[in-house]
């Protein structure tokens, strides 16, 4: 969730679309549809967001769009690159004492709230405030601060209780650290920080503003005429709430949409593959589909038992049924471009005969488990159902269920009661660090560790890589991970999106460590 600096020059253009791995078919085609002369850009969601577009509170995929496009933080990854860079934003330098505990940034001058307030070293002590009042979610990446002080209006020091080496990581993330109007937070604070009234505006800096936010049915963005940056050329951004694959492909395909960003299911994918009439784009991420175990079920309380299903299940066919030409099998505990590519291996032998031999031992009441996954990723659903026929095949009786995404974030820090006893979702990490996805998800009190599996070596080893930057401890961490078993990462996925031949910009705004959302003020016709 944040906005940027990003014009490219034309040579540079080449380079940064070989980089993403871009299929995009823009040139010499026919259009399905023209462009727009209101300079109105028309989208969707496939699911509502599900939490307010609170930078404090949301932590979610769908939803992405209004946060990048309303809120800044001090910096930000490059935009069209296939691996993570900083750059700066409302920060335009910075350093960072040899121990990663004192970190200075001067401020970017000339920077406006969307309700008039100008922009100084106080609203950085006020976000960070607010995101700790609040404690949602991504309030981690700030629990670690001991002080935020101000040196002038355009200097500010901040100083951490301990190293941490990812801390700029956590200030250029999606889900980090926004800044907000002190004044605006003053103003509408009421009894809860202010979340109330950020359910439906918004206090940011980005080039967008909040116009309407309606819960389940639509959401409105309008360009901020006081943008300090770039000016975007779409002045309205339209995206209702679309709740069906079908019918958002219809709209797309008969030009109500401009581009169609996430969740298109494989068999979409290779229709607009093969059709010139639209262009479509093979992006890079730090997404994977994970397969969680649930090690509180059943004949899953066991680790072997978990390992030797883990086993059964045959990547090969999977990925190559469900994302062919924008997956590829993993072979890392971590996401993609997260780590360097020989740590972190996870090392899982396709062999369906051990779960085999421990399910004709089990009683007939164990024999029985459910596969679930997020209503939302019609993927999952065709991984599940592919699931559901090999792990049938070693003799257990397999149910496949969906979720809704609401209901999947409750399991958290619960006993999970409702919970399946397999779960396939795609995920990735905060930022670029590993600590980053290695705490949200292998630590007890992660916060997308859905089944609340851990060891202490994995807290351990995180903990020693967050003080050092030491990549080998996030790698055995990863290992200890693996050991559980409750762990399984299938697919390494691209970011596909479809969009109308006359829009431009999509490979520019697309930012490796934010899926499923573009930087709005990139995007143009020609």
């Amino acid at each position: 969730m944040s906005s940027r600096a990003r014009a490219f020059a034309a040579a540079g253009l080449a380079a940064v679309v070989s980089l993403s791995g871009c299929s995009g078919s823009e040139s010499g085609n026919s259009a399905a549809s023209a462009a727009p002369t209101d300079k109105v850009l028309h989208l969707s969601f496939l699911q509502d967001p599900g939490q307010p577009p609170d930078p404090d509170i949301f932590y979610a995929g769908q939803g992405l769009l209004l946060t990048t496009n309303l809120y800044e933080g001090l910096l930000q990854y490059k935009g069209g690159t296939a691996t993570p860079e900083l750059e700066p934003l409302l920060a335009t330098e910075w350093t960072k004492s040899p121990d990663s505990k004192v970190f200075t940034f001067t401020l970017r001058q000339g920077v406006k709230f969307h309700d008039g307030t100008p922009f100084t070293a106080a609203a950085v002590k006020g976000s960070f405030d607010r995101r700790l009042a609040v404690n949602q979610g991504p309030a981690y990446m700030v629990t670690g601060v001991d002080s935020v002080v101000a040196q002038d209006d355009y200097h500010v020091t901040i100083t951490l209780k301990s190293p941490n080496s990812a801390f700029l990581d956590y200030l250029a993330s999606a889900y980090g650290p926004r800044m907000l109007s002190p004044e605006g937070l003053k103003s509408n604070a009421g009894a809860d920080h202010a979340e109330t009234y950020l359910t439906t505006h918004d206090l940011g800096t980005g080039p967008f503003t909040l116009a309407e936010a309606s819960v389940g049915s639509k959401y409105t963005l309008k360009a901020f005429d006081g943008y300090w940056g770039q000016k975007p050329y779409f002045h309205t951004v339209d995206v209702p709430v679309v709740t069906d694959t079908s019918s958002q492909q219809l709209q797309f395909n008969s030009g109500q949409l401009a581009a169609v960003l996430h969740d298109l299911p494989t068999s979409a994918v290779q229709s607009y593959l093969d059709d010139p009439k639209f262009s479509h784009y093979s992006l890079p991420t730090m997404v994977s589909n994970y397969l969680y175990v649930n090690p509180r079920r059943g004949m899953l309380t066991d680790a072997t038992r978990r390992k030797a299903l883990l086993q059964a299940v045959d990547l090969d066919t999977l990925v190559k049924q469900t994302y062919a030409g924008r997956g590829t099998v993993a072979s890392q505990m971590f996401p993609p471009n997260v780590i360097a590519p020989e740590l972190g291996k996870q090392n899982v032998t396709h062999d369906p005969a051990p779960l085999t031999t421990v399910v004709a031992g089990l009683p007939a009441d164990q024999k029985s488990i459910v596969v679930g996954y997020d209503s939302s990723m019609p993927d999952n659903q065709l991984i599940s159902n592919l699931l559901q026929a090999e792990l049938a095949a070693t003799g257990l009786d397999v149910k496949v269920q969906s979720y809704p995404t609401s209901q999947i974030f409750g399991w958290i820090g619960t006993d999970a009661a409702d919970a399946p006893d397999i779960l396939t979702y795609t995920g990735w990490p905060d930022a670029a660090s590993p600590y980053m996805w290695g705490h949200i998800s292998w630590d007890a009190d992660g916060a997308l560790n859905y089944f609340g599996c851990s060891a202490p070596a994995i807290t351990s080893d995180l903990a020693r890589g967050l003080e050092s930057a030491d990549t080998q401890a996030f790698s055995q961490a990863a290992g200890s991970a693996a050991d559980t078993g409750c762990w399984l990462n299938m697919a390494d996925v691209n970011d596909f999106m479809v969009a109308q031949p006359w829009l431009r910009g999509v490979e520019q705004a697309h930012v490796v460590t934010s899926p499923q959302t573009l930087r709005l003020a990139a995007l143009s016709v020609g």
